[in-house]
């Protein structure tokens, strides 16, 4: 499986990248290519002739914002019966896929902390000024983050903004990831702790210390990034 907000993202690129281009035939054609495939190929995922992606790509027809996102779908949905391997590789190439992130996304209108803690049914282990806002958020396996990645790239976790709730999972007791914060020079407006039943007094203390909120909760990960993802701008 691939996070959903990777194939969000890169399908983003692929659209600017044929919309931007002087010559969207060849964007077109480009992007066929790298996915391995041929015009036929690709014209039997749209349900369209051979002749009518032979058009696009030479100039003959305008590529408009309908066949730019049928095009781009016919894409994704070769490489998911391929488990994802061309799209991962390209993803990772331009630094929109790191290994570790469940999820990450932008609010289309900023929510306050008092609205997150209801969300995601939480408990806060500090206090917290309910009318703060937050832009976006990120959810992350911890473990995996922290053996994928090295220290100068714990930046690319905080996506477009700083100013987001980062939920951390697959924690013991939550000192690692607060120690961890503590010297990062990059630091989330709040921290959520997920999936476990005792905090580590450190841990709070450093919250406290970064005057981070810290809050913890046990509600179904997949039922977090549920909530966060109807207020996600897409």
């Amino acid at each position: 499986m691939l996070p959903d907000y990777v194939v969000e993202e890169l399908a983003k690129r692929i659209a600017g990248d044929i919309i931007w281009s002087s010559e969207p035939g060849s964007a077109i054609r480009k992007w066929r290519m790298i996915y391995g495939l041929g015009q036929t190929d690709v014209a039997e995922l749209m349900d369209v002739s051979h002749s009518v992606i032979s058009d696009y790509e030479r100039g003959k027809r305008d590529a408009g914002r309908r066949f730019i996102k049928r095009f781009i779908e016919a894409l994704f949905k070769y490489d998911r019966e391929k488990g994802w391997a061309i799209t991962r590789r390209v993803a990772y190439l331009l630094n929109i896929y790191v290994e570790g992130i469940i999820d990450t996304g932008e609010f289309f209108k900023p929510l306050t902390l008092g609205r997150i803690v209801d969300l995601i049914e939480g408990i806060p282990l500090t206090s917290i000024v309910e009318n703060r806002v937050i832009d976006g958020y990120t959810i992350l396996d911890s473990v995996r983050t922290i053996q994928a990645i090295s220290g100068n790239e714990f930046v690319r976790i905080m996506g477009a903004t700083r100013n987001r709730v980062v939920v951390f999972t697959s924690i013991t007791r939550g000192r690692s990831v607060m120690v961890a914060t503590r010297v990062s020079p990059v630091k989330p407006t709040v921290i959520v702790l997920h999936g476990i039943k005792r905090v580590d007094p450190l841990a709070i203390r450093i919250g406290i210390i970064e005057e981070i909120p810290l809050i913890l909760s046990n509600k179904p990960i997949d039922e977090v990034k549920r909530e966060f993802r109807k207020y996600v701008l897409v």
